[in-house]
């Protein structure tokens, strides 16, 4: 059973910093990626990270995020400076089928189950 557990989400001022992790109980030898989702929004696509370790960012946060891991702790994590209240969301990472990128929410097949980023203005 995969699972994956999300950390380090927070209230912060717009242009601060945030780091979040996502612990995953098999190797992080994987295409990875993280999502977020505000509410009454639709899940988007943040980062994802390829197994050769290739990385794609969503328009709204290229620049501004750089998606890693670590593979001996079996971590995923996603740096986050320069916030902006439009990035308040739940953020999710979860496990790509397949090797190649990709930003689309039906191509990953294991979830966490989220930490909460809140940027006040």
């Amino acid at each position: 059973q995969v699972q994956l557990m999300e950390s380090g989400g927070g209230s912060v001022q717009a242009g601060g910093s945030l780091r979040l992790s996502c612990a995953i109980s098999v190797s992080t030898d994987h295409t990875m990626g993280w999502f977020r989702q505000a509410p009454g929004k639709e899940r988007e696509g943040v980062a994802c990270l390829e197994h050769d370790d290739d990385t794609e960012y969503g328009d709204s946060v290229k620049g501004r995020f750089t998606i890693s891991r670590d593979n001996a702790k079996n971590t995923l994590y996603l740096q986050m400076n320069s916030l902006k209240p439009e990035d308040t969301a739940m953020y999710y990472c979860a496990r790509k089928v397949g090797s190649n990128w990709s930003l689309r929410e039906a191509d990953f097949d294991y979830w966490g189950q989220g930490t909460q980023v809140t940027v006040s203005s």
